[in-house]
């Protein structure tokens, strides 16, 4: 008989009753019947409940192993009587009457409770993430993680593509997000960069001639945290294709991502391909933003040309100033309580607005507070655009065009919400393409690129050289689930004199374009496919999927808000031997100075 085990804590069944069998694990939870003590004992893939006697010579043994001691019971399994059964249970129809019991490794007393839902704060479960692990939900959660990577990892070979893995020391960019900085010993006053994501890799290995690459990329990036980005690293599905066209680089992920959600939704809807697709003019003004919830019914609208010359002067002489009108709808709002609307005013002025105007279309007649400033023809008007009908209500925001569209966004979420309008049991895929190749920058007085700088602008060169920097689009596409993205991607620039260009009108010249990205464009001087790809992340996909509402509940070993692993005691000194190693000398703020002193 093995030492540890015969049988795992889920495996046993009716069919062993009589057998001798040994098991492993940790004491999930011990309940004293008197002349009996039941021990759930748990390990990585379920529960077996075991029992044993007073009179048996290892009771005080049994008796002594605290909660998540790990302990090895040897015994014979039993048949449970009828009404004992736990239908709840895979092993529920079973039993194991102790006849040994070793406490391998002895627990102290808990600083969090595995065999309950109690909530913990959150530095305790992560300071304790060992043990935080062990609860069920989250170790479902990372089970879950674990498939699902190596779901998309078998969809995507199933397509041609090959797993390769890129550098994770690299040098630092001058394009997104601040970089993770390690200091060479080898080379003093120098510095790696940990990867933001292996863009130019991944296109190197396209001008090698590998044509279909895909890897579980570990990223990293100095951010701060939000609930669904983590700081420090995250991973994605990164991935590239040569000779394509945006169209099948939709055609390759779309199925993969599909199949995923169908395979892990348990029950819940996917949205049916091929996705939903929606031009970023359209995104920005039916939803508010770039990475639309679909779930939400409401389009919004631009409702200016009702209001401008209107007796609202409110909005009229807003509007002679360049302020914009958008129209959210509420539909079948006419029902709700004054309420409902009281309610949403008070949340605009608290989101730094002076209100929230509506109208609402009752029978034969216009109600609400601006709707006696609208003649018959612009409320008609104002029907037609913002697709009203009777019974509905609409909203109004009227601001800057970008402060008009994040305020709107924001509203339509919070209507969708109020009147139940999300169906929270479905998985809507949307694209989200032509993003503008660039905007302008108001802190620097300048141009700069908008969302990916090795983007193929549309119209290639000659837009370039011929457009208005602001006009041009790119080849840019995000793909959005639910209102979270999930991937950006692009079709690349590989023509060296695009590359200069379009750095060059972002300010940024041609020395300095050899400088940072060298390897790269020299390459492309070599023969360069057309190529283009896509990184849907992988902790948001498992969050989704997972039903959580924070990225931290899906991974593994995560910081906190302030990057801290509070498991590991990181970020943490180091010895002055090692700066000096690295020719190093730290220069703390004068903040720091006086809190160390």
């Amino acid at each position: 008989m093995h030492r540890y085990r015969t049988h795992t804590c889920n495996a046993l069944t009716v069919s062993e009753e009589g057998q001798i069998v040994r098991l492993s694990g940790w004491v999930h939870r011990k309940r004293d019947h008197g002349n009996l003590l039941f021990i759930d004992l748990r390990d990585n893939y379920g529960i077996t409940q075991c029992v044993i006697e007073t009179t048996s010579h290892h009771f005080k043994t049994a008796e002594a192993a605290r909660n998540e001691s790990v302990i090895t019971i040897t015994g014979h399994v039993v048949k449970r009587t009828p009404e004992t059964i736990n239908a709840k249970m895979a092993t529920g129809k079973i039993e194991v009457v102790i006849d040994t019991i070793d406490i391998d490794s002895q627990a102290e007393l808990l600083p969090i409770q595995v065999n309950s839902d109690q909530e913990f704060p959150e530095d305790t479960r992560l300071r304790y993430r060992f043990l935080d692990l062990r609860r069920e939900k989250m170790h479902s959660n990372i089970i879950l993680r674990s498939q699902i990577i190596s779901s998309l990892r078998q969809r995507m070979i199933e397509q041609g593509f090959l797993e390769f893995q890129t550098p994770i020391l690299t040098s630092s960019s001058p394009e997104g997000a601040r970089d993770f900085l390690v200091p060479s010993r080898m080379h003093p006053g120098k510095f790696y960069a940990l990867p933001q994501a292996p863009q130019q890799f991944k296109q190197l290995l396209m001008v090698a001639g590998f044509d279909r690459y895909f890897q579980i990329a570990p990223c990293f990036r100095d951010e701060d945290a939000r609930a669904d980005r983590s700081p420090g690293e995250f991973y994605q599905l990164d991935f590239e294709m040569s000779f394509v066209t945006q169209e099948d680089v939709f055609q390759a992920i779309e199925p993969v991502l599909h199949g995923v959600f169908t395979e892990f939704a348990k029950g819940r809807q996917i949205s049916p391909l091929p996705f939903k697709r929606f031009t970023y003019e359209e995104s920005m003004l039916w939803f508010g933003n770039d990475k639309p919830d679909i779930r939400n019914p409401i389009h919004m609208s631009d409702v200016t040309s009702v209001f401008d010359g209107s007796d609202f002067n409110a909005f009229a002489k807003a509007i002679e100033k360049g302020a914009h009108v958008r129209a959210i709808p509420a539909p079948k709002a006419e029902a709700q309580p004054r309420s409902f609307f009281e309610k949403m005013n008070d949340w605009a002025i608290a989101q730094g607005a002076p209100g929230l105007g509506y109208i609402i279309f009752a029978k034969d007649q216009a109600k609400g507070p601006i709707a006696k400033f609208l003649n018959a023809e612009r409320l008609e008007k104002l029907k037609q655009i913002s697709g009203c009908k009777e019974g509905d209500a609409v909203f109004f925001v009227c601001a800057p065009k970008a402060n008009a569209e994040k305020l709107a966004g924001l509203a339509r979420t919070r209507i969708g919400e109020e009147l139940a309008l999300i169906d929270k049991n479905r998985f809507e895929f949307c694209w989200v393409v032509d993003f503008p190749m660039f905007e302008y920058n108001e802190d620097e007085k300048k141009v700069d690129f908008s969302h990916n700088p090795f983007s193929m602008p549309q119209g290639g060169l000659d837009a370039l050289l011929n457009q208005d920097p602001l006009t041009i689009k790119a080849y840019q596409y995000d793909v959005v689930c639910n209102g979270i993205e999930l991937s950006s991607g692009a079709i690349r620039n590989h023509l060296p004199d695009v590359m200069y260009k379009a750095f060059e009108i972002a300010g940024y010249g041609k020395e300095v374009v050899e400088q940072k990205f060298g390897g790269m464009l020299n390459a492309f001087k070599y023969g360069a496919p057309p190529h283009g790809g896509c990184a849907p992340g992988i902790d948001r996909i498992v969050m989704l999927l997972a039903n959580e509402p924070n990225i931290r509940e899906v991974v593994a070993f995560p910081m906190n808000q302030n990057a801290q692993d509070l498991l590991m005691q990181a970020p943490s000194d180091v010895m002055e031997r090692q700066l000096k190693e690295l020719h190093i000398k730290v220069n703390m703020p004068k903040e720091k100075e006086k809190e160390k002193a």
